[in-house]
């Protein structure tokens, strides 16, 4: 008996943007859907994806293909996609594959807040490491 995962997909549309709504696991069997899905925003002129993955409660690689696949597809029509309010283990997914600065969007700041800390500056000489002591036998210097 094969046990079926189901995968809720929303979709709302406000001019050029969507939201799309994605519910339950993103697998090997379910990713089709969400690529479907993602491909007909495209297709119905919508450049700006915005994705709630609030309630997906598994993804894979083959979900983080997907997403990837959309990703590529939605840049080269000039739009954008992002994923919004992911769980724990997408988060996690994502900092395991390096991928999350490609799909998170970057947090609002606040007008006329402070701009955020810079790192400092790299020195303009290398240090140069210390001069190495050569052992001889018996432990002496």
């Amino acid at each position: 008996m094969a046990i079926t995962h189901l995968l809720n997909v929303d979709r709302h549309d406000t001019k050029n943007r969507a939201l799309v709504t994605l519910a339950g696991e993103i697998d090997l069997n379910s990713a089709p859907l969400v690529r479907e899905s993602l491909e007909r925003c495209l297709r119905d002129g919508i450049r700006v994806i915005d994705v709630d993955v609030t309630a997906v409660t598994f993804c894979d690689c083959s979900g983080l293909n997907t997403f990837l696949h959309a990703l590529l597809n939605t840049a080269t029509v000039g739009g954008s996609l992002h994923l919004h309010y992911p769980s724990p283990a997408l988060e996690r997914l994502f900092v395991l594959t390096d991928t999350g600065s490609l799909f998170l969007p970057l947090p609002d700041t606040l007008a006329g807040s402070p701009p955020a800390p810079q790192p400092p500056a790299m020195p303009q000489t290398v240090p140069r490491p210390a001069p190495v002591l050569a052992v001889l036998p018996g432990g002496l210097l």
